[in-house]
């Protein structure tokens, strides 16, 4: 079952919980799936989804998200699969006229979409709730713990012809049966990953951990990881530290702007970045494949943050480590961790360096640029070999490649003042 989708997806199989999640989702008018971040939740509701949208009954469905990224990333999923169901995401911090004028020559059957925006394209009458038959609610606590509570409620009660309801989340909560309707089949897979994590205690001679956090990144090599620090400043402190002493590092914090955290972002999705130094706004809703280590830098400030911190790794089936920085007057929380080391930097150590590089070129979608185009240019034009070019993400109007650092300086000599699709443009390699 969905074996063409998967190959698109690069994916061999599915998981155990994405397994029996397809199959409730199917046969059940509600469902309730408890499962660790990172362990494929979204492509349990998708794959279903898209074969019941298929199957030749007129229906719509809705997706609400707590997150313009995370909604963006979904739409980006279905596409992924070449199915021939048309997906949207919806979002604030762009016009809803935009969006209702897109919803109009695109005709979409799945809306992706964060709670207030949802509520606010209903109300106006852009979208018309009678229309859709399926309700999906992905990451609901994290949507309950931004505020959405009252506008899900307020979608729910604009979308009378519900079939459906399917409502997956990290944690369990007391409201999901208000959310989820009466009688609802529940799969409980939360406690999945936690075989699969193992947990490090590192302790620094220093108040101040950062050269603890060097020496941790050295001993680490070229493993990525995502560094968690509990404020915006300090996310800026230790980025521009590590990149002074030569570290690949992005930043990616809610002070910044849109464009630039996913600037930022894809460059390390795309390996540019070794390391990712954030807030707890990356530990969910993110797309970010294969981190092999999560730090803790800064100690959460809950028990279900540092659940979500720790769902950036160890994903689907892999293994994955979290190294908790302590300084000399913090205590180490009562969890089952391994050995307690102490680091300090040794200088002599050679620095990662990443395998890739990110390439910025300054058209997409709305210049009629697509993937396929962005691939042919740096193959034929750059003189790219199959194995030197890895993820190529497309947006509205520009488009990131990761090509083999190794090769950069030459692609960009290849291609100055080329055209693409008979159209000039910036190539240019994105800075740190």
């Amino acid at each position: 079952m969905f074996e063409e989708q998967l190959s698109y997806l690069g994916i061999d199989a599915l998981n155990a919980m994405q397994t029996e999640a397809i199959a409730a989702f199917r046969r059940s008018r509600g469902a309730v799936l408890l499962a660790p971040t990172g362990s494929g939740k979204t492509l349990a509701y998708v794959l279903p989804l898209i074969a019941i949208l298929t199957s030749g009954k007129e229906t719509k469905a809705m997706v609400l998200v707590p997150s313009r990224e995370l909604a963006a990333q979904t739409v980006d999923v279905i596409k992924r699969t070449r199915c021939d169901i048309a997906a949207m995401a919806c979002y604030g911090g762009r016009p809803a006229m935009d969006e209702h004028r897109t919803m109009r020559q695109l005709q979409p059957r799945i809306i992706v979409a964060t709670p207030g925006r949802a509520s606010d394209h209903l109300r106006k009458g852009n979208i018309r709730g009678e229309e859709y038959s399926i309700l999906v609610i992905d990451e609901f606590d994290k949507s309950l713990e931004l505020g959405f509570r009252d506008e899900m409620a307020e979608v729910i009660g604009m979308l009378p012809c519900l079939e459906k309801r399917f409502l997956l989340s990290a944690t369990d909560s007391e409201d999901i049966p208000a959310f989820v309707g009466k009688d609802f089949e529940r799969l409980d897979f939360s406690d999945d990953a936690d075989d699969r994590l193992h947990m490090h205690i590192v302790r620094s001679p220093q108040k101040d951990k950062l050269e603890t956090l060097d020496a941790l990144l050295r001993k680490l090599g070229r493993e990525q990881s995502v560094v968690f620090v509990n404020h915006r400043e300090s996310v800026e402190r230790v980025a521009s530290y590590l990149r002074r002493e030569g570290f690949a590092v992005s930043a990616y914090h809610g002070g910044m702007e849109q464009r630039e955290r996913e600037r930022q972002l894809y460059r390390f999705v795309g390996g540019a970045a070794l390391t990712l130094v954030s807030t707890d706004l990356a530990a969910r809703g993110l797309d970010i494949p294969a981190v092999a280590h999560v730090i803790h830098y800064h100690l959460p400030a809950t028990p279900d943050d540092f659940t979500h911190r720790n769902g950036r790794t160890a994903r689907w089936d892999r293994q994955g480590d979290v190294w908790m920085l302590l300084g000399p007057e913090e205590s180490a929380p009562d969890i089952n961790c391994g050995e307690t080391i102490t680091l300090t930097p040794e200088r002599n150590e050679a620095m990662p360096h990443p395998l890739w590089a990110t390439m910025y070129i300054g058209r997409g979608r709305k210049d009629k640029i697509n993937r396929v185009d962005i691939v042919g240019f740096l193959s034929k034009v750059g003189g790219l070999g199959r194995d030197e070019l890895g993820r190529v993400d497309v947006g509205d109007h520009w488009a990131y490649a990761a090509i083999k650092a190794e090769r950069a300086r030459d692609v960009l000599r290849r291609v100055e003042g080329q055209k693409i699709k008979g159209q000039r443009t910036i190539v240019e390699l994105s800075k740190p």
